[in-house]
């Protein structure tokens, strides 16, 4: 193939790399006189349909893209030489290395370089997912990664290759569900030939081990089917809980999108290193755990001395919001008394609520369960339940956030205690225990302990933030 001149117009000058039936080269455009990749699939015995099929769709999914980090397409022909029959696909050169060669010449990689390479894939993976329909990579590793050389310390830019195995709804042909990837940084459901967004994510998981390690996945130690990285020294223990959630080789557990995995990383740069929390010693909660369920009891408040001026101030409020309105209802002629019953909905609504704090603190119970499907936020008075805010599935929590006991002023300037809270986040709703509801009541070591459980059991990165 060297110095062979493709179409009239592209010069094969370097082999790149040869498989059976498909290699790839350098070459020449002579009409713009640049640099151009040239893939060529050549028919021979050894290559199948399939192959072919998967030629095809790799050119079509590159047409249809336009992303800075993604090379470009150029041009797609038929090859029809005396002694080459295929197909030649052209794209942009983009002058960089893989990750992999990097990994080969000794290159080692930081916990901040290997972060922001994630980000940038992140961003690469939420451009292809959220095409309509979305386009999943399906062979996401190290060598199909492509990184330019480093400037002062940025990492150098990321360039996502390789769209032969690229799964695209909108150009599959028939039922088929041919299985491709490779082995090592394929989640489960890829071997069963059913692959989804998240399915990416577990392959750049396996990548960023790769660049932690210097090992490749199917090297490294496995526990329950999982790669082990718990032994992995060299990045913090934020960092490695995300990574965890990332290598969950069970699709549910793992980040459902790329968006929610880029959202829980960037909050890294707000975490900060809690040391394990124990079980505070007089605590009534009950906390119960096993690999399927996480459940949390809060018990009642009871009695604290601010109840008294609450309820007082209860008791007097709704006395007299209950003789203002049964004064305007039954004194006043119908249906004149109907906007002065209305007019006190708001007053009501306030008195009700001043009753409930108080018959809260001293009766209501609290529960917080999560387990392989969904978290749930359950309040309980006298036996009536409501939930505040509804369940969200699991795989939508993206984030667990401890805001210590600090102090802030309120509209009048003055300074205002606010208590400890733990949220947990999971899509655009908010679980949240601590602070001026959920359960516990300025109890700062509790709220801290909890915290950490839920994080250490979700395997979700602990952000502790102080406001105000």
């Amino acid at each position: 193939m060297l110095g062979k001149t493709l179409n009239n117009r592209y010069e094969i000058q370097q082999t790149l790399s040869k498989k059976q039936g498909k290699q790839t080269f350098l070459g020449l455009d002579q009409v713009t006189q640049k640099w151009v990749i040239v893939k060529v699939f050549l028919f021979n015995q050894g290559l199948e349909w399939e192959d072919l099929k998967l030629f095809e769709r790799e050119a079509e999914t590159l047409k249809e893209l336009d992303h800075p980090s993604i090379p470009r397409y150029l041009d797609y022909f038929e090859i029809n030489l005396s002694d080459l029959k295929g197909f030649a696909l052209i794209q942009t050169n983009i002058q960089a290395i893989s990750l992999e060669e990097n990994l080969k010449n000794g290159r080692i990689f930081s916990e901040e370089e290997v972060i922001n390479i994630a980000k940038q894939l992140l961003e690469i993976l939420i451009y292809l997912h959220e095409k309509i329909p979305p386009i999943i990579h399906r062979d996401l590793k190290s060598s199909n990664i492509l990184l330019t050389d480093r400037s002062g310390n940025y990492v150098g830019k990321i360039y996502l290759i390789d769209f032969g195995s690229v799964q695209n709804e909108a150009l599959k042909i028939g039922n088929t569900n041919t299985i491709v990837g490779t082995y090592g940084y394929m989640p489960l459901e890829q071997f069963g030939g059913r692959t989804v967004p998240a399915s990416d994510l577990y392959s750049l998981g396996a990548t960023l081990a790769r660049l932690i390690t210097g090992k490749e996945p199917a090297e490294l130690p496995q526990k329950n089917g999982k790669i082990d990285i718990e032994e992995v020294t060299n990045i913090s223990i934020s960092f490695k809980q995300w990574l965890n959630k990332m290598l969950e080789p069970q699709l549910e557990l793992r980040f459902e999108s790329a968006k929610l995995a880029l959202n829980s990383l960037e909050n890294l740069n707000e975490i900060s290193e809690i040391k394990r929390i124990e079980k505070p010693k007089y605590t009534q909660i009950k906390l119960t755990k096993n690999t399927q369920e996480i459940s949390i009891f809060i018990p009642p408040f009871g009695f604290d001395p601010s109840l008294i001026f609450i309820g007082g101030f209860a008791i007097a409020w709704n006395s007299f919001i209950t003789f203002w309105t049964l004064g305007a209802l039954f004194t006043a002629p119908f249906p004149m008394n109907i906007p002065f019953v209305l007019f006190s909905i708001p007053f009501w609504t306030v008195g009700i609520f001043l009753a409930y704090t108080v018959l809260f603190s001293l009766y209501g119970k609290t529960y917080l369960e999560i387990n392989d499907t969904k978290i749930n936020l359950t309040f309980e008075l006298f036996n009536f339940r409501f939930q505040n805010p509804k369940p969200s599935p699991r795989k939508d929590i993206y984030k667990i956030e401890y805001i210590p006991r600090h102090f802030t002023k309120d509209s009048d300037g003055d300074r205002v205690e606010v208590p400890a809270q733990l949220i947990v986040y999971g899509g655009n709703k908010q679980y949240i225990l601590g602070g001026s509801k959920g359960g516990i009541k300025n109890n700062e070591n509790e709220i801290e302990w909890l915290a950490e459980e839920i994080s250490q059991w979700l395997n979700i990165p602990l952000t502790q933030l102080i406001r105000g």
